[in-house]
């Protein structure tokens, strides 16, 4: 006979009831970490355009006695360097030394002020407004010469600063598609295929912003092979990020090259215009070196291409041996299997 339940006796739940509840960490990680990307990018961006200063803006002046008033006049805005001649003064503005070049005009009678737009808009701005009130309060007229303009399809100076975000972001996206490749790719087949593809991506881009719409005037090779460098230092950086750091290496190396390095890297506001620590940054990171690289070699005979490419490769190869050293060190070692001894009796 079977037994009767009895009326108070609780049923199995359902299946459903059953469904265990997700750590709010899993939904409540993404939200912060796009809260936090899409405060540092307008923070950044916006920020540093907010209320730029100048400071210590490099100035050849070509009279000693101009030189002293002048620097009496401007204290910390202009760093002003006294020059023996014209000729001297405007040699260092073409080789991005100085930014800009004062002098008297002739006869003695108002001011001449040379300037490099190449410079970017911002830096050529805030100095000759900074010469003009100079000019102003010394009662005196001011002309002004640009001795080394952007290129014609270049206006505003940022062709420069597109291709090496575009560029960067390229490296970005390739590294991510690499990390989900882990499982598939061994270690060489992945590092072949990120230096290749800076290589390929380098190339095509030098070539669309260079010979084919022509805002860039810096020699092919030369701004191909930067480009490729900044593009490995973008992969592999990205990569190593996401191989020590985990889930949030991505989101790390948005923060560090999407958003500090290309806000800082000087093109949309001038180095000499951003507060102290971005300038220390924009030296530091990959797009900043890849804007100052593009610049020199476009309009100022690449007198001063060799720190920043130091720069890009420095953090490609870091990048790739830390990489390979924390690859090496997860892989297990070979075991060493005992020789077969055959069986004692066993016929021969």
């Amino acid at each position: 006979m079977r037994p009767r339940s009895h009326p108070h006796q609780s049923h199995p739940p359902h299946p459903a009831q059953h469904r265990r509840r997700r750590p709010v960490r899993v939904w409540l990680q993404p939200f912060l970490i796009g809260l936090v990307i899409v405060s540092a990018f307008v923070s950044c961006y916006i920020g540093l355009m907010r209320d730029p200063q100048p400071h210590r803006i490099p100035v050849a002046v070509t009279a000693p006695a101009l030189a002293d008033k002048v620097q009496q006049a401007m204290g910390d805005s202009l760093d002003v360097r006294a020059a023996h001649s014209t000729a001297e003064a405007r040699d260092a503005l073409r080789h991005r030394d100085v930014v800009a070049v004062l002098g008297s005009g002739p006869h003695g009678k108002g001011l001449e002020l040379d300037v490099a737009s190449a410079n970017g808009l911002s830096t050529t701005t805030a100095v000759t407004k900074l010469a003009t009130a100079y000019a102003h309060g010394a009662g005196r007229h001011l002309g002004v010469s640009d001795l080394v303009p952007l290129a014609r399809y270049d206006a505003r100076g940022l062709a420069g600063f597109y291709v090496s975000f575009g560029v960067t972001l390229s490296g970005f996206a390739l590294a991510q598609n690499v990390v989900g490749l882990s499982g598939l790719l061994q270690l060489r087949h992945r590092f072949a295929l990120m230096t290749a593809f800076a290589a390929a991506s380098g190339l095509v881009a030098a070539a669309i912003a260079g010979p084919v719409l022509g805002a860039v005037p810096a020699p092919y090779l030369p701004l191909a092979f930067v480009l490729a460098l900044l593009a490995a230092a973008a992969a592999f950086t990205t990569k190593m990020l996401a191989t020590y750091v985990g889930p949030l290496g991505i989101p790390l190396a948005t923060l560090l090259l999407l958003t500090v390095g290309n806000s800082t890297s000087g093109a949309t506001i001038g180095v000499n215009l951003m507060p102290s620590g971005a300038r220390a940054l924009s030296e530091l990171l990959p797009p900043g070196a890849a804007v100052r690289a593009i610049s020199d070699l476009s309009y100022f005979r690449g007198s001063h291409v060799l720190a920043p490419l130091a720069t890009l490769v420095l953090w490609a190869a870091a990048s790739a041996v830390l990489l390979a050293f924390r690859t090496a060190k997860q892989s297990p070692a070979p075991s060493l299997a005992a020789p077969d001894v055959p069986a004692r009796g066993a016929a021969s």
